[in-house]
């Protein structure tokens, strides 16, 4: 296929991440995004590389016999629920079989695990604790718009004000945000130009509290492009700016308006009958030129700049910042899998153990394990998470718990205690190549992975199999429905003697090692 051509075909599968794969009535095979097995559509192709096409979606002419009416408005234009349309056990399933091929083909022959199918999320609507709003327009010039990143635009923004992976609260607030800074007629930061003000809207609610914290992330320069025009002479400086990676400053706000209308905004969110009750109304800067929540700087106009959640009998201190599982109830079916994995039928198999949590984020896992082992050391590299994972610890009276804040390469050679067990739980990327050396070299007898990509679990498991450790179980958890992501935990051991025989493995660095499987 040609770059550019326009044609049609049949979804025949879908792959992780979100890849259908389209025959067309040619008999060609192509790559296109936000497809469902069964339908049948329209595409352009977009890219041509090594003999494979993929394409960008122009319409559904046909939907898939699995698929049902979305109970979302927003199903089709907004980018974040790809899956709504299928029931949700359809949905389960893909996830599982995608899972499932992906880690078949990692480990192949060399060595037999078990494969525990996928575990539901409590909640199918309404189960998301976070969620980053973005301002922009939803179409060129258009209204200011608040919400999620239309499907397949880097720039326009749908309004999602029946959001329905998120409760009545998260609605109301996203609502009450959008008319008052459209009445005030603010102006959002435009990602081409780098001008305007408003930047992101951060919710964030406990499902077990009910409080909720709210964040209003916008840049340092005037909202008037009226009042401060971009001068032809400014040009060499915002370019200096630009390649630093931060926002040419149009004019710096009035510190006395900006006051004015933050506090205007506070009092339209504590004027509102939610069924939560917000704890922190907070004001963060950030001037940086890339499209993600960045803290320079946070102002707490209302409250506080923290709640609490509630997870497996213990309570957990959050700040706006620190990663926390995005599905409470999930979270609780998630870390039970990984603590049945560890423990087994064995309670008391760590009690004196220590036990590394590496990737702790907010010390969930870790304080987990806390009452079951003499000691658990959490690394972590945000260091705002590693505060709250301490605070946390202390909240729950725990005293065998130690945070460390940095990376888990650099972090792991400060520690003098080695581990007798390790938990991973990275993020998305996995793990760097050489902090995965360096914690394979402890030589642990198991291991447990906790992974929310399955791709990159995938790479990273032909590293553990090539360094002497098998996969024993695998279990999927379903902690985002109606998207196409899930979470993944396996359990991982040390190959015994008798287990043994020579294989040649490439791994991806291109290097051959002999290994036992």
């Amino acid at each position: 296929m040609k770059k550019g051509q326009i044609a049609e075909g049949m979804v025949t599968k879908v792959e992780f991440p979100n890849k259908g794969i389209v025959m067309t009535d040619e008999g060609e095979h192509v790559i296109v995004k936000n497809t469902i097995p069964g339908q049948r559509i329209s595409f352009a192709v977009n890219k041509v590389r090594k003999g494979k096409a993929e394409a960008r979606l122009l319409q559904v002419l046909q939907k898939s016999p699995l698929e049902t009416d979305s109970p979302c408005p927003h199903f089709g234009q907004c980018g974040g629920c790809v899956y709504q349309s299928l029931p949700y056990e359809e949905q389960l399933k893909l996830k599982e079989n995608q899972v499932r091929g992906l880690m078949d083909a990692a480990i192949g022959d060399s060595c037999e695990y078990e494969f525990l199918g996928i575990k539901k999320s409590p909640g199918v609507s309404a189960y998301r604790n976070k969620m980053e709003f973005s301002f922009g327009d939803e179409y060129k010039d258009g209204p200011l718009a608040l919400g999620m990143h239309k499907r397949g635009s880097f720039y326009d923004i749908v309004t999602v004000a029946e959001c329905q992976i998120v409760d009545e609260d998260f609605r109301e607030i996203l609502k009450a945000t959008l008319s008052y800074f459209s009445e005030k007629n603010i102006k959002y930061y435009h990602r081409l130009r780098h001008t305007g003000y408003l930047r992101h809207l951060l919710v964030r609610k406990a499902v077990r509290t009910g409080e909720i914290l709210v964040d209003l992330v916008t840049t340092t320069q005037d909202w008037n492009e009226q009042r401060n025009p971009v001068q032809d002479k400014d040009m060499p400086e915002k370019l200096i700016e630009e390649k630093a990676g931060r926002c040419p400053s149009a004019g710096t706000v009035n510190s006395v308006e900006e006051e004015q209308l933050l506090g205007g905004w506070k009092e339209t969110l504590l004027a509102l009958n939610l069924q939560g009750s917000i704890k922190g109304i907070l004001h963060t800067k950030n001037d940086r030129v890339a499209d993600i929540v960045c803290n320079e700087g946070t102002d707490t106009l209302y409250g506080q700049e923290y709640f609490y959640e509630e997870l497996l009998g213990l309570r957990f201190l959050i700040s706006p910042f620190s990663f926390f599982q995005t599905n409470s109830l999930g979270a609780e079916v998630l870390y039970e899998t990984a603590r049945s994995f560890i423990l087994g039928d064995n309670p008391d198999l760590l009690h004196d153990k220590v036990v590394y949590d590496l990737y702790s984020g907010t010390g969930t896992i870790a304080q987990m394990l806390a009452a079951v082992s003499r000691k658990v050391v959490g690394v972590e590299i945000v260091e705002e998470a590693v505060e709250a994972a301490r605070e946390n610890a202390k909240l729950n009276g725990l005293t065998n718990c130690e945070f460390l804040a940095g990376d888990v390469l650099k972090v792991l050679d400060t520690i003098e205690e080695r581990p007798d067990y390790i938990v991973l739980d990275p993020p998305r990327d996995g793990i760097h190549p050489k902090a995965l050396e360096r914690i394979i070299s402890y030589g642990v007898e198991h291991m447990i992975y906790i992974s929310c990509k399955p791709t990159s679990l995938a790479r990273d498991l032909e590293v553990f199999l090539a360094r002497g450790y098998r996969v024993e179980k695998i279990c999927c958890v379903d902690m985002f429905p109606n998207t196409y992501h899930v979470e993944t935990v396996v359990l991982l051991s040390q190959r015994k003697a008798d287990d043994y025989v020579e294989v040649e493995l490439e791994l991806d660095e291109g290097m051959k090692v002999r290994n036992g499987i």
